[in-house]
């Protein structure tokens, strides 16, 4: 009895190939011989598939009843039959004995080497009806229809996103449940899927094959350079249907969206802050830790990123790649170069609905609510003052030391922090770029041609300013209090 089930399902096989030989690119059986009809007495209940065994039909309902007896002991995953386990074992034993006599790549099961093979041809036979794309085997635009269709059979019960493919899905759940079986032997870095561990251990080896034809930069995996390949183009062909905004990729636009949905699934613990991308919690994470674990080698910086020290290395290094079009000013960062465009227009287009304030961008008006809101969520642990944003933290987090590591090369003045040295450096160069419309006297700070700017708006305002320089030992000479008397002429000259 068991040698006759054998051969019935030998013969399925047999007949399934056989179909597969005979479909042509439309995917339409057109047979040359008839074939005997075969029987399938056994049929599913639930689907009405039917079968030639009885045992293919207990397999099947397997399906139905979603019973997976056979655990991974290794990432917990579940198999319905022992025989795909075995298989499964194969990836964590890093066994792979099929091998491609092509290419070298190896597989660890057969089926996956000739799904491989077809790859090595330029032969796509199977097209689709509705956009003409085409592919190497029939499953592929089968998956491919379901795009056009719109169907996504499988919802996650934690955030509702669906997917088209059940292995998408179990994908996906990874994220809620955190597990990430596949761990880096170098750095410890921890990944989903092996394929991602994969795609890590080339950053360690160096390799990266993928490499952009228009401007030289490499890659370790094809998608990055799928991904870099946009920014060559100006086209955004993916467009928001709410505020207009545009994207090179269809899985920005998706990200994007989830801004207008309000829907941010990834919360931190610590203090409740969520984010519509898991990436930016991981981001997220690092600052309520004090680790900084990357430090410059020139200055002795530390940062908490490996990418913030790479940006850093580009002052030491003097490489400024994006410039202004309008006045010629360099940058090291492109974020840096588009915040400084602004500055080039009159347009704030960010105004406060509280006092009338207005902003060039809309992180600088979310900064500014925080005043209205009276909300200081960074506070500091030495004296318990605190602040609306991260960096002013960071800024008087100095003044609790007297540690004064920015020193200048000229006079040897040392200061905490390095935009202090920057603005002292200013004195020695004989820079004053801030210069008064009215009187053309010059300053090097914005903040002194403000000052300066009251003198011209009436003898109250200048005297109450040169009050102001006096208290704080600026200037020397006496307070003029008669409106009859001409001002302080020192400081009509800049003091």
């Amino acid at each position: 009895m068991k040698m006759k089930e054998e051969r019935q399902d030998l013969n399925e096989v047999e007949e399934k190939y056989q179909d597969q030989k005979d479909c042509d690119v439309n995917g339409e059986k057109s047979c040359s011989i008839k074939k005997p009809e075969v029987k399938r007495p056994f049929s599913c209940s639930q689907c009405r598939k039917t079968f030639t065994c009885n045992r293919n039909l207990k397999d099947h309902m397997l399906i139905h009843a979603g019973i997976k007896s056979f655990s991974c002991t290794r990432c917990g995953n579940t198999f319905r039959h022992k025989a795909t386990l075995k298989n499964h074992m194969l990836i964590h034993a890093g066994v792979k004995p099929f091998s491609c006599s092509q290419c070298g790549k190896s597989f660890t099961k057969k089926g996956q080497l000739d799904y491989h093979l077809v790859t090595h041809t330029l032969e796509k036979p199977f097209v689709c009806s509705q956009c003409g794309k085409t592919f190497t085997c029939k499953r592929n635009l089968k998956d491919h229809m379901l795009i056009h269709a719109g169907i996504k059979s499988f919802s996650c019960t934690r955030c509702g996103t669906a997917f088209r493919h059940k292995a998408s899905l179990e994908n996906h759940m990874l994220i809620h449940t955190g597990i990430k079986p596949f761990s880096c032997s170098q750095c410890g870095n921890t990944f989903r899927r092996k394929s991602s561990l994969e795609n890590h251990m080339l950053i360690h080896a160096g390799v990266k094959p993928f490499t952009c034809t228009q401007c030289g930069k490499s890659f370790t995996v094809k998608e990055q350079l799928n991904y870099h390949l946009g920014t060559h183009t100006l086209e955004k062909p993916f467009v928001c249907s709410q505020c207009g905004k545009s994207f090179t990729h269809k899985a920005s636009l998706k990200n994007h969206m989830l801004i207008h949905a309000g829907i941010k699934p990834f919360t931190c613990t610590q203090c409740g802050k969520s984010f519509t991308k898991k990436g930016q919690l991981d981001y997220h994470l690092i600052t309520h830790t004090l680790e900084k674990p990357f430090v410059c080698s020139q200055c002795g910086n530390t940062f908490r990123y490996k990418a913030s020290l790479k940006r850093h290395m580009l002052i030491h290094a003097g490489i400024k790649p994006f410039t202004c079009t309008q006045c010629g000013k360099s940058f090291t960062q492109k974020g840096h170069l588009d915040y400084h465009l602004v500055t080039h227009t009159l347009e704030k287009p960010f105004a406060c609905s509280q006092c009338g304030k207005t902003f060039t961008c809309k992180r600088n008006l979310k900064n500014h609510m925080l005043i209205h809101a009276g909300i200081k969520p960074f506070a500091c642990t030495q004296c318990g003052k605190s602040f609306t944003q991260k960096g002013h933290l960071d800024y008087h987090l100095v003044s609790h030391t007297l540690e004064k590591p920015f020193s200048c090369s000229q006079c040897a003045k040392t200061f905490t922090c390095k935009r202090n040295l920057k603005d002292h450096m200013l004195i020695h160069a004989g820079i004053k770029s801030f210069s008064c419309s009215q009187c053309g006297n010059t300053f090097r700070h914005k903040a002194s041609l403000k000052r300066h700017m009251l003198i011209h708006t009436g003898i109250k305002s200048a005297a109450l300013s040169l009050e102001r320089l006096t208290q704080k030992g600026h200037c020397k000479v006496p307070l003029v209090t008669n409106s009859s008397l001409k001002p302080c002429t020192v400081f009509l000259n800049g003091c």
